[in-house]
């Protein structure tokens, strides 16, 4: 395909664009009774029980499309909500898709978008059964559903942790918000003079945590191999702190986190001392990591003590002690959403 054919929108009509998009669907999913092509979907769990999670992401307010290709959007898109199904325990088995896009978009531009959804719908074991399309004034609207399964009382939430759980975070923290620094640093300049080349200095890691995050399937599976359910647990979209405190609110408990004990990965911590960031404040307001933040019960220690994938960062307390961070040097900070302030 050339790059300058360009096939508006109208030429297909709203179900000529639906059929073109979906026309290659590969069901992967027994549960999938009837997919994409009818009035509804028809699924069946089998006696599991079904989780469901919504998210929506708005052009300019959650992504900008002058450094995210759209094939990658496509595939964030769907991680985002598969990682809110992880986040309960259970396994993503189906979404729907919404989008809302105004005539600057293409049918080229939308392949690509849907590109990047069958390839996290693949990877995932995921089948793509239904949505819609409609025109925005302007700007890009993607509404994402996903739905899931976990065995009845399999599920985990984010209220049931116990005092003296362990806190326990998979996976490195705080790189997509340096991605993300990065790739806003780069659009100014560009802005202020286009004749400069974007220089993402070889940023591989950080950029690709915030253009192409992944979900934790994984850790999942390990979870179910090994015999073992968090007592809470919820994904981290908002960084450390922020989800460490809707879990001691939500479970009416305090926490106590180590500083030396949150992963950072080695490349975002050297490019956070590059631009004179705290690598411990990026991993603790920074967002968009979809990691797995959960809390277990002491005797499982053992249990997880090999997965590398998996950092023990602190404990649950009694509510009345709050939650609170010990840096390196020993001293005591209160836990606030915004992230710790090293200044302070």
């Amino acid at each position: 395909m050339s790059e300058t054919q360009r096939t508006e929108i109208s030429s297909l009509g709203e179900f000529g664009l639906i059929d073109h998009l979906t026309k290659n669907i590969e069901i992967q999913q027994a549960s999938t009774l009837v997919g994409v092509g009818d009035d509804a979907a028809v699924i069946d769990h089998f006696g599991k029980q079904t989780v469901i999670t919504t998210d929506m992401l708005v052009e300019g307010i959650h992504f900008d499309l002058m450094y995210t290709p759209l094939k990658h959007l496509g595939y964030k898109s769907v991680i985002v909500n598969l990682s809110d199904v992880y986040a309960m325990n259970a396994t993503p088995t189906h979404i729907t898709l919404s989008l809302a896009f105004s005539n600057r978009f293409s049918v080229e531009a939308l392949e690509e978008f849907y590109e990047g959804v069958y390839a996290a719908c693949e990877r995932y074991g995921v089948d793509l059964i239904g949505g819609d399309t409609t025109s925005s004034q302007k700007g890009f609207i993607i509404s994402v559903t996903a739905i899931g399964e976990v065995a009845p009382g399999q599920a985990v939430q984010r209220s049931t942790a116990r005092k003296g759980d362990l806190l326990c975070v998979t996976g490195f923290l705080g790189g997509a918000f340096l991605g993300l620094t990065l790739l806003e640093r780069e659009k100014k300049i560009f802005l202020e003079n286009p004749q400069i080349q974007p220089d993402l200095e070889n940023q591989d890691y950080i950029v690709g945590r915030l253009l192409k995050p992944e979900a934790r399937k994984d850790i999942i599976e390990f979870f179910a191999e090994n015999d073992i359910k968090p007592t809470a647990m919820m994904d981290v979209s908002d960084g450390l702190s922020s989800e460490t405190l809707h879990i001691c609110r939500q479970s009416q408990l305090g926490a106590v986190i180590y500083e030396d004990k949150i992963p950072v990965h080695e490349s975002a911590r050297q490019f956070a001392y590059k631009l004179e960031l705290d690598p411990t404040a990026c991993a603790l307001s920074g967002g968009e990591d979809y990691e797995l933040l959960f809390t277990l019960a002491q005797e499982d220690y053992d249990k997880i003590v090999l997965n590398e994938q998996v950092s023990v960062v602190g404990y649950m307390t009694e509510p009345e002690k709050g939650a609170t961070i010990i840096t390196r040097g020993g001293n005591q900070h209160k836990l606030t959403a915004q992230g710790w302030n090293a200044f302070k």
